[in-house]
């Protein structure tokens, strides 16, 4: 029951006993005041139940007034709460959106970056294509060129095979004329051979002829410019100048002092002595 029901409830308790007064007077002054009197009676006795009955429809809105001001209370502390809640969250939430609207500004700054580097990039595309087509062109030229030397290759490794070949064939000969120069006592050095085609212009004696006279011991050596090889003249001059024959240096050459070999025989079969003249050039002597 809502609180206008409550009030017309109480107002129609009071009309009735309003009019019970009146009926009761009108009663009074009527002839049949006994029959009117139970009849009265009868309607007091109705319109008390019908009091006690508001009474307790009355108590029974209180109670629910009282009940609904509590529920209405409780949700008002609730309605309260939601909004303080809605407030704070409003408050997160603008909170939230500064810094979403921070973050919108800087990814559009960022995006603004992203578009400048990104159209460099593509001005730096467009000159890596030119340069790649550049470079393309010039493999292509690299490749022809490749091709050609290839081929040179292919001719310069037949043509190693070959000289590789020469070189095998060369190295055995050298081999075979090594050991054959070897067995005749000739130097192997191509320095030395060379030098036996030029020997220097030196003059020394004979030191020592050994008891064949076929080996002797000369007192000039490196330091002149001998090398194995060399042929100097032999001679003597006491007690007159006469040509004996011709000695080669042989191996090792000393610094100041070589060894020779008599070349073929002395003439006439003479004996070398110490003190006999070897020398580059042929002195004017008879031959006895």
């Amino acid at each position: 029951m809502t609180q206008v029901g409550k009030i017309l409830v109480l107002a129609i308790v009071g009309f009735s006993l309003v009019f019970l007064g009146i009926s009761t007077t009108v009663f009074m002054t009527s002839k049949n005041w006994k029959e009117e009197t139970r009849k009265k009676s009868d309607e007091l006795k109705k319109v008390q139940k019908n009091l006690t009955d508001a009474k307790a429809q009355v108590d029974a809105a209180k109670k629910e007034l009282a009940d609904a001001q509590s529920n209405a209370a409780a949700q008002t502390k609730q309605l309260t709460d939601r909004i303080r809640s809605l407030e704070d969250q409003n408050k997160r939430d603008q909170t939230d959106i500064q810094d979403v609207r921070g973050k919108l500004v800087t990814a559009q700054e960022s995006a603004k970056s992203a578009l400048d580097e990104a159209a460099h990039r593509r001005e730096e595309t467009m000159t890596l294509r030119t340069q790649k087509s550049a470079v393309e062109k010039q493999a292509n030229e690299f490749k022809l060129r490749q091709a050609e030397l290839i081929d040179k290759i292919r001719e310069l490794e037949r043509a190693m095979s070959t000289a590789t070949k020469n070189n095998s064939d060369l190295r055995e000969a050298v081999a075979k004329f090594t050991t054959l120069l070897q067995q005749n006592g000739l130097p192997t050095d191509i320095s030395q051979i060379k030098g036996q085609e030029n020997p220097p212009p030196v003059e020394g004696m004979i030191k020592r002829v050994d008891a064949t006279n076929r080996r002797v011991e000369i007192s000039i050596g490196s330091d002149d410019g001998l090398v194995p090889g060399h042929q100097l003249n032999l001679y003597r001059l006491k007690p007159r100048p006469e040509f004996l024959g011709k000695i080669q240096i042989v191996a090792p050459v000393d610094p100041n002092q070589a060894v020779g070999l008599v070349v073929g025989k002395t003439y006439q079969g003479k004996k070398i002595k110490e003190g006999d003249i070897v020398s580059s050039t042929f002195r004017n002597v008879p031959r006895s």
